[in-house]
């Protein structure tokens, strides 16, 4: 989930502790008590169009991109162990209260944000400060996502594969039809969005793109950034090593997706 190396962010991650004195390193309980943030950027101009932001980094997803660049937030909690394990969720609201009139907007991302049923509370609380709201999603809970998108301006939606290749990414079956129901509920939404992909020689070869280019095509998709695969914080060795041109996408491929998707960039 952005941002945008793998799946999510483009600024570097950090703790609160830069910005807003030393982490207390307790998680926020998931519900009533907000989210379970495992990180933050405090500062973004990439990851919100046209908005000066601040990324969330909410903990959990249940998917496992062999690509993901943050597989620390995989897990729905992190090792009581890990001293870098999160952000207390009253901390959190203190430092954003902090940056009222510094900053435009707050980015939900993660990991996969909708994976936490206080999602929809924490964005309501944070709302409340006066920021516009991001989300960056994956879509693997539709009914999760239908329930926020009212409360958001604009959403970050991470189009994996075509439909059917799905698990070939995400490693878990079925996860296409999820994604597929929330690209259409996100269309039906009104809420403004991007569409994005990560290319990786092996997982997201040529002909996945073009197939999934057909598919955006017939949901009247007008425009999709292409995010080429970037190997920083990536886990998985293999994947890495299949991918040794690094960043570069062919442009001949780029041509031959934007006769489908006329507006397709690449960031």
């Amino acid at each position: 989930m952005p941002s945008t190396t793998g799946a999510r962010g483009g600024a570097a991650k950090a703790g609160l502790a830069a910005a807003a004195g030393p982490a207390t390193g307790r998680e926020a309980d998931a519900g009533s008590r907000g989210v379970v943030v495992g990180g933050v950027t405090p500062f973004t101009t990439t990851d919100f169009p046209d908005r000066l932001a601040a990324v969330l980094f909410l903990q959990g997803c249940p998917w496992r991109c062999g690509y993901c660049h943050n597989p620390h937030l995989v897990p729905a909690r992190r090792d009581s162990d890990d001293d870098s394990r999160g952000q207390a969720w009253d901390e959190v609201l203190a430092f954003l209260r902090s940056r009222r009139g510094l900053l435009d907007a707050v980015v939900f991302s993660g990991g996969e944000p909708t994976a936490q049923p206080g999602l929809a509370a924490a964005i309501r609380e944070v709302r409340a400060f006066g920021f516009a709201i991001g989300l960056h999603t994956g879509g693997a809970y539709p009914r999760r996502l239908a329930a926020v998108l009212p409360l958001v301006d604009w959403v970050g939606f991470d189009a994996k594969a075509p439909t059917g290749r799905y698990a070939g990414v995400t490693g878990v079956e079925g996860s296409g039809a999820s994604a597929r129901e929330s690209l259409e509920l996100l269309r039906a939404s009104g809420v403004p969005y991007e569409v994005r992909t990560t290319v990786h020689p092996a997982l997201t070869p040529a002909a996945a793109l073009l197939e999934l280019a057909g598919e955006l095509e017939s949901r009247d998709i007008r425009a999709w950034v292409l995010q080429p695969f970037r190997p920083s914080g990536c886990a998985d060795p293999a994947v890495v090593a299949a991918a040794p041109q690094g960043a570069s996408i062919d442009p001949a491929l780029v041509a031959s997706l934007a006769a489908f998707v006329p507006g397709v960039t690449v960031r």
